[in-house]
């Protein structure tokens, strides 16, 4: 199907649709090519492919994908242009709360919600594979009518295939692809960090004047208080979002490991004791989650091939800012100090900035213990002390350091004097100094193209 980059597949309207679904679904191999199609289709390119194939099945004008799998990407889109850089996270998650009853009984739902400014006709398709957090998949339908109940079945498993396919990819990534993810999910997590405060100071700068009783217009006042205050709430939602979507509870990522290595010992005499961490509602990064799933998979299997193996303990404990997974067995201990090489397990453990130790004692039993940072190491600190001022910032703080007034820097940057304010306010806490003239100084230390030593306006 011909495409332009950026807009949406051709749709199918009218009596011809019928027969187009019946052209490509009709049989289960045409089935089967549509999911190959898809399924072969590199990551980048993956949304824009599925949105082609599934034109003839379910005629839509863009979709979106909300992932729980990849904590670099977990919203994208694609559609007509504009489309994919305007929809948001928070929008997609209350379409998924819209049909979450349907959603979690494993079908779609169709209704009408408002999405990237004014309401449309959607589709909302969820699946979660092997009990992990899942993905949900949105389409804008070309019109209103209800799609026929065979086509909704046919959707419903080429997404749980994808995401099965998604998860599998996630879980069996390559070391350097986890570091990046994790890398990235911190990146992402910091700047929202970043922007929230800077919406919460403008936010309740405006609250301050509207809620005083100087103000005659109550209803007004009112009005505008309460869009602030949703504007506030929706900052912390969206924060609360994104980390929903790259961390998962220790309660909730233990008791997956563990529906997980049951069947390894199905078919032993093996018992296998679990110790859950006592912190459970602490959250884990989807990334550091996986790494401790696998590196305990990979022990319990080597563990396993062992003779006199009677008994595995695993358990999960956080130490500090640390996730601590440990498998102990009661084997002949013997395991080599390079165990966790299989599967390049190590190599992921020490990509996440983790460590892994082998301790053997023959005749009483071998413990592995996998050591997970949840945070990041933050990386050096900038020789330039203005490394953390936005390109609007330094410009304020050279006509600072100029010796410029707030009204003068106003008229010279185009920008109203409250921002000037607003700006300056910014400065001083990011440089961590109380005058405009330490900040002055520091910009003429750091060398800030223009800046003249003149004296500073208070």
């Amino acid at each position: 199907m011909d495409e332009t980059p950026g807009t949406a597949p051709a749709t199918v309207y009218g009596s011809d649709l019928d027969e187009t679904r019946r052209r490509h679904w009709g049989r289960p191999e045409d089935v089967l090519e549509r999911a190959l199609e898809v399924l072969s289709t590199p990551r980048p390119d993956l949304l824009q492919r599925l949105s082609e194939v599934i034109g003839t099945l379910v005629p839509h004008e863009a979709l979106a994908q909300m992932s729980r799998l990849c904590t670099y990407s977990p919203t994208v889109a694609h559609g007509p242009a504009g489309f994919a850089e305007l929809v948001g996270g928070l929008e997609l998650a209350r379409l998924s709360e819209l049909g979450a009853e349907t959603l979690t009984a494993g079908h779609p739902w169709q209704g009408e919600a408002r999405l990237v400014g004014r309401s449309r006709p959607v589709l909302v398709v969820a699946a979660t594979p092997g009990g992990s957090a899942g993905a949900e998949l949105v389409l804008v339908l070309a019109d209103d009518r209800p799609v026929p109940p065979e086509a909704l079945g046919l959707l419903q498993r080429l997404w749980d295939v994808l995401v099965a396919h998604l998860d599998h990819r996630a879980t069996d990534s390559t070391p350097d692809t986890a570091a990046r993810s994790r890398a990235a999910a911190t990146a992402r997590s910091r700047a929202i960090s970043e922007l929230s405060g800077a919406h919460n100071a403008a936010l309740t700068a405006i609250l301050a004047p509207l809620r005083s009783a100087a103000l005659d217009d109550t209803a007004a006042r009112r009005a505008a208080t309460d869009l602030a205050v949703t504007a506030l709430l929706d900052l912390r939602r969206a924060a609360d979002l994104d980390q929903s979507l790259s961390e998962e509870p220790a309660e909730a990522a233990f008791a997956r490991l563990t529906e997980e290595l049951r069947p390894l010992l199905r078919h032993t005499l093996v018992r296998l004791d679990v110790a859950p961490a006592a912190e459970a509602e602490r959250s884990v990064p989807n990334d550091v989650a996986r790494a401790a799933r696998e590196a305990v998979r990979a022990a319990v299997l080597v563990m396993l091939e062992q003779e006199e193996v009677g008994r595995l303990h695993v358990g999960w404990r956080f130490v500090d800012d640390t996730l601590r997974a440990v498998v102990r067995d009661d084997g002949p201990g013997l395991l080599p100090a390079d165990v966790l090489a299989v599967h390049r397990t190590a190599d992921r453990i020490a990509a996440l900035g983790g460590r892994c130790a082998v301790e053997a004692v023959p005749g009483w039993g071998s413990t592995v213990t996998v050591e997970l940072p949840l945070v990041l190491a933050e990386p050096p600190t900038a020789a330039d002390p203005l490394e953390g001022l936005h390109p609007r910032e330094r410009e304020v703080l050279r006509e600072l350091a100029r010796g410029r007034r707030n009204r003068d820097i106003a008229e010279a940057l185009h920008i109203s004097e409250s921002t000037v304010k607003f700006h300056v306010a910014n400065i001083l806490a990011k440089l961590g100094v109380s005058t405009r003239g330490e900040a002055a100084a520091l910009a003429h230390r750091a060398g800030l193209q223009d800046a003249v030593p003149l004296h500073v306006a208070s």
